[in-house]
C-alpha cells in the first residue's frame, strides 16, 4: 500500500513562513508535497518575455533550494492545466487532502470548483483558507447583509472588527519536517513552458519605518521614490499581508494601512459583483458612446500624447512595468475622458503591462477614473493634465526622466485640446447617463 500523502498548492502565496493554508497543511497526519502550477490557461495570454513569469520562477527556484539545503524536500513544479495536472498525480501518489488558499477572481473561483469536484469524485478532500487578505467576501458588510459600496463606511466598520480580530502570525519552521523527504521533485526551465527571462525586473519591496511615517508626505510626488512597491509582492505572495499590516500598525501611519484597506474593498467588490470585470458597475454607463480611436489609444500606449505627465506614466509603465499611483489617475482619465476610449482598453493594457496587476484592484480603479464605479469620481470631473504637473512635478523631474525631448522642437504636438476634449467628453457622458 502506497504511504498517503497530503499536496499543498502553492498558487498567490510563495513564501514558506505566515502562509495559512501551508501552516495548516504541515500540521496534518500525512507527509506534505509541495507544488506549483503554472496554469496554462492563463499563460497562453501573456508575452513570452513576461516579467511577472520571471519573477515566479526565481522565487520558486529559492524557494525549492531552502527545501533543500535545509528540509530534505522540494518543491514539484507542473506546466498544463490544473485539472489535468491533479488527474495525473492521482495516478501517481495516494492523496489523502489537497491543501491550499483562496483566490477570489472569477477564473480562479471556477477553476477551484472544477478541482474541488474531481478530487471529490476521487475521496479526496479540498481545503483552502484565508490567507492574502485580512477579511474576505462577506466579512465586512452592512448590518443586513448587503455589501459595502463606498470606500469610506467600508473602512471604519473595517477597522472596527480588526480592533477585535486576532492578528497572528503563523510560523512554519516548528513544522517543515513534515514535507516529503526527497530533493529532486519535477522542475521546469523557463524555456519549458515557452517563457524567455524577462529584461525587466520586479523590485524589492521598501516597507521602513522611514518610508512609512512619510508616506502620506511623499506618496504623491512621481519623482520622489517614496512608494512601497509592494504592489506585485502582496499580488504573488512573497510578503505575509499579516506581516505588512503590523508594520503599520507599529508606525501608525493611517495612511498607509488604508491604501492596504483599500486594496480588501475593491477584493470583496469583485466578489460581490464579478460582473465588473467586463460591466460598468453603474449600468448606464455602459450607454457611453466611446470613440475608441485606435490610432490615439495607440499614442496614448506609447507616450506620445503631447501630455507631458501623460506620456512620461505611460513610458515608465512601459520600460519598466511600474506607474506612479497618482500619475495612474491622470493616464487613466486621460483616455476615459479626453479621448472617450473605453476603461477595458486601458485595463486590458494594464493587465499586460503593469508588474502589480491584480484584478480586483486594475478593475477598481479603472471604473472609479472612468466614473462608472463603487465610489467613484463624478463624471464631470476631469483631471486638466497640464495643471497636474504644477500640483505634483513642478519641477519637470520626472517628466525629464521618462520625456527627455519635453520643451524641445522634437517632442509631439498635443493629440486633443484641453477644453475642447473636456467639452465633448461633458457633453458624452451626459447623454449617457441623465
Amino acid at each position: 500500500m502506497t504511504q498517503p500523502i497530503n499536496i499543498f498548492w502553492f498558487r498567490r502565496d510563495l513564501r514558506l513562513d505566515d502562509n495559512l493554508g501551508f501552516y495548516e497543511a504541515l500540521k496534518s497526519e500525512y507527509p506534505i508535497l509541495p507544488i506549483f502550477i503554472f496554469d496554462s490557461e492563463i499563460l497562453d495570454q501573456l508575452p513570452e518575455d513576461d516579467a511577472r513569469v520571471t519573477f515566479i520562477h526565481n522565487t520558486l527556484q529559492s524557494m525549492r533550494s531552502t527545501l533543500q539545503d535545509e528540509h530534505d524536500s522540494s518543491i514539484a513544479i507542473y506546466h498544463g492545466k490544473p485539472l489535468d495536472i491533479f488527474t495525473e498525480l492521482i495516478e501517481t501518489y495516494s492523496i489523502h487532502t489537497v491543501y491550499t488558499n483562496h483566490d477570489y477572481e472569477p477564473y480562479a473561483k471556477e477553476r477551484d470548483t472544477k478541482v474541488s469536484d474531481m478530487l471529490s469524485e476521487n475521496g479526496i478532500a479540498f481545503k483552502t483558507y484565508k490567507d492574502q487578505v485580512i477579511f474576505e467576501k462577506d466579512e465586512v458588510v452592512k448590518k443586513d447583509g448587503d455589501p459595502y459600496v463606498v470606500y469610506t463606511p467600508y473602512m471604519k466598520v473595517w477597522k472596527e472588527k480588526f480592533k477585535s480580530h486576532d492578528l497572528e502570525i503563523f510560523y512554519t519552521n516548528a513544522y517543515l519536517d513534515n514535507l516529503v523527504k526527497h530533493t529532486r521533485l519535477p522542475n521546469l526551465s523557463l524555456s519549458d513552458i515557452g517563457f524567455q527571462t524577462s529584461n525587466q525586473v520586479i523590485a524589492e519591496y521598501t516597507v521602513t519605518p522611514t518610508l512609512i511615517q512619510s508616506y502620506e508626505d511623499t506618496r504623491n510626488f512621481p519623482a520622489k521614490d517614496a512608494t512601497s512597491r509592494l504592489g506585485p509582492h502582496l499580488r504573488f505572495g512573497t510578503v505575509s499581508i499579516r506581516k505588512m499590516l503590523k508594520k503599520a500598525i507599529a508606525e501608525s501611519n493611517e495612511v498607509f494601512w488604508q491604501e492596504l484597506i483599500w486594496r480588501e474593498f475593491f477584493m470583496q467588490i469583485l466578489w460581490h459583483f464579478p460582473q465588473t470585470t467586463k460591466e460598468a458597475f453603474k449600468p448606464k454607463y455602459d450607454r457611453i458612446e466611446w470613440r475608441n480611436n485606435e490610432d490615439e489609444f495607440k499614442l496614448w500606449c506609447e507616450g506620445k500624447t503631447g501630455y507631458p505627465l501623460v506620456d512620461a506614466g505611460m513610458r515608465q509603465l512601459n520600460k519598466t512595468g511600474f506607474m506612479h499611483n497618482r500619475v495612474r489617475m491622470l493616464v487613466g482619465s486621460f483616455l476615459c475622458k479626453h479621448l472617450l476610449i473605453d476603461w477595458r482598453w486601458g485595463e486590458a493594457y494594464f493587465a499586460e503591462k503593469l508588474h502589480d496587476y491584480e484584478m480586483a484592484s486594475n478593475v477598481g480603479n479603472w471604473q472609479w477614473v472612468a466614473g462608472s464605479g463603487v465610489d467613484a469620481a463624478p463624471y464631470f470631473r476631469i483631471f486638466n493634465p497640464t495643471t497636474q504637473i504644477e500640483k505634483f512635478d513642478k519641477d519637470r523631474k520626472y517628466i525629464k526622466t521618462y520625456v527627455p525631448e519635453f520643451d524641445t522642437d522634437e517632442y509631439v504636438d498635443q493629440i486633443v485640446d484641453h477644453k475642447e476634449a473636456r467639452e465633448r467628453c461633458l457633453k458624452t457622458y451626459k447623454e449617457a447617463v441623465s
